[in-house]
């Protein structure tokens, strides 16, 4: 298969289920492209996000280093977080040079484009806005509760999340990455505040549902608490319909194997649990339903398995 006959593989996400699937896409034989959330506002991101008024360099800057191909000290000197220094503790060295390019180049955009030539990325990484923007949610109660890092500590239960205004425009080359895509990945991660703003940018709705290509959506193994408590699978899914509407999505991916008693309990002391996989309901839905062994124990904790995840959506390219 030449360069140019590539398949077209477009992840939208962000947070830490993101960067997972990406490492091992990036090393098939496929054109990737990863379009990014920019509403986090957390720790040196919002920090950074104050002081010069760009949007959130954290998500992309843990893509790049997903995406890179340069010696591991690179990658780790990238992702380095400063704990010393009344101002620089806390701030990621990653973030502070995204800050910096973006400063130097006048746009952020241009910025992420820089540092991913210098750092050797594979793939095209695209900011889902090129615009600083804000994450609100109604909760059940009616209350509203303004700031992505706010929304999971608000204790209560989320009806709709939404940007704090209503002419955020798309990055252009997302909107084309998904119309000119031949598979559309919605990555695992905190569903309201890492997947959600992605999809609630004006005009990805419509670009998605307009899509050719077969729309995936790789579900969460565990449900978090502040966002998912006690979500199963289809309740991720209706989620999604409830933001953005019907005939988004063709598949979903879940895993089936059990989760280990002792992983369990470590999560249960974080108010998780395995998300309960309800097939009969995501078939009424109209999707279908992929299953696979696809989880990574070796870091005491729970992850989708790069590889196999890789290898499963790879086979879904006709």
């Amino acid at each position: 298969m030449t360069e140019q006959n590539q398949p077209r593989i477009v992840v939208i996400g962000g947070g830490t289920g993101m960067p997972v699937l990406l490492r091992g896409l990036k090393d098939l034989p496929i054109k990737l492209k990863a379009l990014v959330t920019v509403a986090d506002d957390g720790g040196s991101t919002g920090r950074i996000r104050n002081d010069m008024a760009i949007p959130a360099p954290g998500d992309i800057r843990n893509v790049i280093a997903a995406l890179s191909e340069v010696e591991p000290m690179l990658v780790q000197l990238f992702q380095h977080r400063f704990t010393d220094g009344k101002d620089l503790s806390g701030h990621s060295m990653g973030n502070l040079l995204l800050a910096a390019m973006t400063s130097i180049t006048g746009d952020f955009y241009t910025g992420i484009k820089e540092i991913s030539r210098v750092l050797n990325v594979k793939g095209k990484i695209y900011p889902i806005s090129n615009e600083n923007i804000s994450l609100c949610a109604e909760m059940v109660d009616g209350t509203i509760v303004s700031g992505e890092s706010n929304i999971p500590l608000s204790g209560k239960l989320i009806k709709r999340v939404f940007l704090d205004r209503d002419d955020v425009t798309p990055l252009p080359n997302a909107i084309r990455a998904i119309e000119t895509a031949d598979l559309i990945v919605i990555s695992p991660g905190s569903l309201f505040t890492s997947i959600m703003p992605n999809l609630i940018i004006p005009n990805i709705d419509e670009a998605l549902r307009n899509a050719k290509a077969k729309k995936v959506y790789v579900c969460n193994v565990m449900t978090q608490d502040g966002e998912t408590t006690g979500f199963s699978a289809s309740d991720h899914v209706q989620a999604i319909i409830n933001h953005i509407g019907n005939n988004i999505l063709d598949a979903v991916v879940v895993n089936n194997k059990s989760i280990d008693e002792k992983i369990r309990n470590i999560y249960a002391g974080e108010n998780a649990a395995p998300v309960v996989y309800d097939i009969d309901r995501l078939l009424d839905m109209g999707l279908e339903v992929i299953e696979g062994d696809i989880i990574d124990y070796s870091r005491g904790m729970i992850r989708h398995d790069t590889r196999k995840i890789a290898k499963l959506l790879f086979s879904l390219i006709k």
